[in-house]
């Protein structure tokens, strides 16, 4: 049986799923596959100072984080390996994993392990087909390495900002961010009883799975549009969110229905009852509303990745961004008293989506696997 090696890492929760997408279409075509935390798995020192630093650092201080992105954008990282102790630490440790687990492919969902996986490829420690998965609309110069034999991205959009960088074309394959297939179905009345929501116009209002961006302030905002809609509020693991859009909800008086939730694995049913999603752009939420064909306005973001999805979402009309004029109400009643605004945000949806995004993946990684059989 062939073996395939998934390394991921937990900097946000869109590498993790990705990962876990894929391992359910390999095991289905009974290939081997094993989801490794990279980060964990070198040091879980290191892992907590760069998963929580990234955490923190886009919850309080986004722009210094903008600031550092943009920097490793510069190639300095990659330029050089040597003088960088965490990457040099990663290789060894990377490499002694591979070793011993044999994999006859490597996929990855974060660029870090793939530095890693580069450097011994290019040193010729290892001969093992790479493939990166990237996991948000835009690239970073960590995830460019002449070593990887295939990129998967979400959209041509992607691709041809990474053929700029001049990634022949023949490895780039626009497949989408990988989603778990059970993603697609919902209930969508249970999911509203639950709530104890009516079937009327709904807006959902997020900031990721660590509830980060202004979200208290826009969830006032709403409370003052004198529209007839109701409010999912989702705050992820912010515990702290949570209590003070519960204590807004309980000293403002209004007649709109409210749900407020904490980090919740029902985002598929959610996300299938709403008509508009006010959220900050990661690479997961986006995709997650692409497929369930949710038009996005975007009132906060993490400068970084999250700035560069939404020009993506921007360039291909399927989302809004206030400014200080066009605020958040403006353009929520915008949409609600123009529907037809809103079904052009939806037809745009419709074209770029990309369904069977993992299974694709998994046909590629089979036909990779079938290329090294037939040459030995």
């Amino acid at each position: 049986m062939k073996k395939v090696l998934i390394l991921s890492a937990s900097t946000g929760g869109g590498h993790n799923r990705a990962a876990k997408a894929i391992q359910t279409e390999l095991l289905n075509k009974n290939i081997e596959c094993e989801i490794v935390d990279s980060l964990k798995f070198v040091s879980p020192t290191m892992d907590k100072i760069i998963s929580k630093g990234y955490e923190k650092s886009a919850m309080y201080t986004p722009k210094a984080y903008g600031t550092i992105y943009k920097i490793s954008d510069l190639k300095i990282t990659k330029n050089d390996i040597k003088s960088n102790l965490i990457l040099s630490y990663m290789i060894k440790k990377l490499k002694k994993l591979i070793f011993q687990k044999k994999p006859d492919a490597i996929i990855g969902t974060h660029p870090f392990p793939l530095m890693a996986v580069s450097n011994l490829k290019k040193n010729d420690i290892i001969d093992i087909p790479t493939i990166s998965i990237l996991t948000d609309y835009t690239i970073h110069s960590t995830w460019i390495q002449n070593e990887i034999d295939c990129y998967v991205v979400g959209d041509e959009f992607v691709k041809y900002l990474l053929m700029e960088e001049g990634i022949d074309k023949s490895k780039i394959y626009p497949y989408g961010i990988p989603i778990e297939k059970s993603f697609l179905t919902d209930n969508k009345e249970e999911i509203r009883k639950e709530l104890n929501l009516d079937n009327k116009f709904t807006i959902l209002l997020m900031g990721g799975s660590f509830g980060a961006g202004n979200i208290r302030e826009a969830f006032l905002d709403l409370l003052e549009i004198d529209k007839d809609f109701q409010i999912i509020v989702v705050t992820g693991r912010n515990i702290s969110l949570k209590e003070k859009i519960e204590k807004t909800l309980n000293n403002y008086k209004t007649n709109k229905k409210v749900a407020v939730l904490p980090f919740t694995n029902k985002m598929n049913d959610i996300l299938s009852i709403c008509d508009i999603l006010i959220t900050k752009p990661g690479g997961l939420t986006t995709t997650e509303a692409l497929l369930k064909e949710v038009p996005m306005i975007i009132p906060y973001y993490i400068p970084g990745q999250e700035e560069e999805n939404l020009d993506f979402l921007l360039n291909s009309g399927v989302a809004l961004k206030t400014s200080e004029k066009c605020d958040l109400k403006i353009l929520v009643r915008l949409l609600i008293e123009n529907p037809t605004r809103l079904n052009a945000l939806k037809s745009n949806i419709k074209i770029i989506k990309k369904l069977n995004s993992a299974e694709n993946i998994s046909n590629l990684v089979e036909l990779k696997l079938n290329e090294i059989k037939s040459l030995c």
